[in-house]
């Protein structure tokens, strides 16, 4: 079993950077996908961005693509999401979860998730 911990959120004005860490503990496997999800109040669970942990290939969701970036470390087994000009609208908990194949943009494709870092843009 996989455990997933996200940390690095917090309070930050529009226009402003937070980079979100989701650290991985337990068996994993080279063929895991790593994805970042988030939920505002009232909406659903939406994708933002995900990465193959072999390839290090990565998926974006047009909202966000060209200001957030998603990375990988290997010797750490940490997953990061760098967030730069943020906007009120990236208000949300994000999550951090692993499955064992490909990137999905599909929540319930993925078999692990963290406990969610609460991020909230201020205008």
């Amino acid at each position: 079993q996989v455990q997933l911990v996200e940390s690095g959120g917090g309070l930050v004005q529009a226009g402003g950077s937070l980079r979100l860490s989701c650290a991985a503990s337990g068996r994993t496997f080279t063929n895991y996908a790593m994805g970042w999800f988030r939920q505002a109040p009232g909406k659903e669970r939406e994708f933002v961005a995900g990465i193959r942990w072999s390839s290090g290939g990565t998926s974006y969701a047009n909202s966000v693509k060209g200001r957030f970036t998603i990375s990988r470390d290997n010797a750490k087994n940490t997953v990061y999401l760098q967030m730069n000009s943020l906007k009120p609208e990236d208000t949300a908990v994000y999550y951090c979860a692993a499955r064992r194949s490909l990137v999905s943009y599909y929540s319930s494709e993925y078999d692990y998730w963290g406990q969610g870092t609460q991020v909230t843009v201020s205008s």
